[in-house]
């Protein structure tokens, strides 16, 4: 079993930067490949970026490439996701997922509770 925490979210104005994390329980997070998804008010939940464990065939959506960046820390079992340049349409509830597939799927092994992630005009 694998227990994610997110954190790092908030309020910040369009054109400013915020970076989530991901804190993994357990001691085997290396082995996971680790993705942020996110669902605003009224919409499905769309992926942002997954990854693979060792970080090969990262995959961003087109809405956040060139301004998000995915990172991790086996040493700390914690997972990042660097958020720059935020746009109003960014705003919505950040989730961090861990799957032992090859890369993080659709329906992922372990999801986060999620944070908020408001960006303002």
């Amino acid at each position: 079993q694998v227990q994610l925490v997110e954190s790092g979210g908030g309020w910040v104005q369009a054109g400013g930067s915020l970076r989530l994390s991901c804190a993994a329980s357990g001691r085997t997070f290396s082995k996971y490949a680790v993705g942020w998804f996110r669902q605003a008010p009224g919409k499905e939940r769309e992926f942002v970026v997954r990854s693979s464990a060792s970080g090969f065939g990262t995959t961003y959506a087109d809405s956040v490439k060139g301004r998000f960046t995915i990172s991790r820390d086996n040493a700390k079992n914690t997972g990042y996701l660097q958020m720059n340049d935020l746009k109003p349409e960014d705003t919505a509830i950040y989730c961090c997922a861990a799957d032992l597939f090859s890369i993080v799927r659709s329906t992922p092994d372990y999801w986060g509770q999620g944070t908020q992630v408001t960006v303002s005009s």
